[in-house]
């Protein structure tokens, strides 16, 4: 009898669920906007591929946990280099966060500044140079055209009675000298330009004028009111005829500029500006009642120097004058300084009439003249300095020093003006009238 073995007990079967390999980074769909900030940044979405039929809802909830952390770590990531922060502050991931301000300057260069501007004055027209007490005004020395000088040569100005004069008869007709230094001053109650004066008279008198081999005179002229010339002369001292030009049509004309600037103190000034200030008022305060203390002139209208020269010294008018003529001359001049002449003012000049008309003479042609050097003010206080006027006019010294040496050695250095004068030709003739 055979006995045959048992049978092998079979081997159970089991159905095996093999988990789904992680999602790589393409199976997962970022997005995240760079210019929006942390705190509204929208959330990473994932949208992780569908797992094999087979996979078990348990792997599918672990292939979803592991896509939302690396999703999140992704999001952590870019929400550090996207998001602005402060420089010099450290961001959430430990890396050091540059500002946006920072990496433009890296990539353009530091920033330059603009250097300030000086603060200007006021030019024609008076939103070029605002008006202010800093700075100086554009202004420039360029020596008016022979057209320019043709047009304002009819322009009238006032003396002290109203009687008008053309403008051209201050520098070119009857009793009138070669050389004639017109200085246009500030208004009539201006302290700075009344200590000009003052030191100017000091430093050049008519007499000195008048030794000159070459007749030559200065000529002032205000843009105030002509009823404040006799208090003007009386406060200044000044021995040469002053006129009034109340509509500064010859200030506009040959570029004179506005302005409050007090720019650098010079030499010719002696007092402070609070005391010519109280001076000026004081004064305005007597013409109270001539109805006169607000007609001084324009505060912002600065003036300026012009030298009116023949064109030729060699012209018919001999030079130097004969005995007879000189001597005429000297009594014109004499009269001058001392008023006694028929209008008040100074000698007659060519093409007189008054205001109203019942004055006339006839008209003398003199020389012709032009302007051969001249300075324009860039502030309220600066006139060309008293040892320039003396070199330009060909006068010998350098005017009354002052106490102050800094100012006093700046004023004997520096040059304002520009253009070129008869100086030259004046001292040589002068040598040889010496040698004679």
């Amino acid at each position: 009898m055979t006995v045959s073995p048992p049978a092998p007990d079979p081997l159970p079967t089991a159905t095996s669920t093999v988990a789904a390999p992680p999602p790589s980074s393409q199976d997962i769909d970022i997005k995240v906007t760079p210019e929006t900030p942390l705190e509204s940044a929208p959330q990473a979405s994932t949208t992780a591929r569908p797992a094999s039929a087979s996979a078990s809802g348990s792997n599918a909830d672990a292939k979803q946990d592991a896509a939302g952390s690396r999703a999140a770590s992704i999001k952590e990531q870019l929400a550090v280099s996207t998001t602005p922060t402060v420089a010099g502050v450290a961001s959430p991931s430990g890396v050091t966060a540059v500002s946006t301000e920072t990496q433009k300057t890296a990539a353009t260069g530091p920033k330059k500044e603009t250097p300030a501007q000086p603060r200007l004055s006021t030019t024609i027209p008076d939103d070029v140079n605002p008006v202010d007490f800093e700075g100086s005004v554009t202004s420039n020395n360029e020596i008016p055209s022979a057209e320019t000088l043709r047009k304002i040569e009819n322009y009238m100005v006032l003396d002290k009675d109203g009687r008008s004069h053309s403008f051209k008869s201050l520098y070119s007709g009857s009793h009138t000298a070669r050389r004639v230094l017109v200085i246009f001053v500030r208004h009539f109650f201006c302290g700075q330009c009344q200590e000009y004066l003052r030191q100017l008279s000091a430093s050049i008198t008519p007499e000195a004028l008048l030794r000159l081999p070459v007749s030559t005179f200065i000529t002032v002229v205000g843009c105030g009111d002509p009823g404040l010339i006799e208090m003007y002369a009386s406060e200044t001292g000044c021995p040469f005829p002053i006129y009034a030009d109340p509509q500064r049509k010859l200030y506009d004309e040959l570029g004179m500029v506005k302005t409050l600037a007090l720019g650098q103190r010079p030499a010719y000034v002696s007092k402070s500006v609070l005391k010519t200030s109280i001076e000026s008022v004081f004064q305005g305060l007597k013409q109270v009642k001539k109805g006169l203390a607000t007609k001084g002139g324009d505060a912002r209208q600065i003036g300026g120097e012009f030298l009116f020269e023949p064109l030729n010294l060699q012209s018919p008018i001999s030079t130097p004058w004969s005995e007879l003529e000189k001597k005429g001359f000297e009594e014109a001049m004499a009269a001058t300084a001392s008023g006694e002449t028929s209008n008040g003012s100074g000698p007659l000049r060519s093409s007189e009439t008054s205001l109203d008309g019942k004055f006339e003479e006839s008209e003398h042609v003199g020389e012709e003249k032009r302007v051969t050097w001249c300075h324009r003010m860039k502030t309220t206080r600066d006139h060309a300095e008293i040892p320039e006027l003396m070199e330009v006019l060909g006068l010998d010294g350098q005017g009354m020093p002052i106490k102050d040496s800094k100012r006093w050695e700046r004023a004997l250095e520096q040059r304002k003006g520009t253009g070129l004068s008869m100086a030259s030709q004046i001292s040589a003739m002068k040598a040889r009238a010496g040698g004679l």
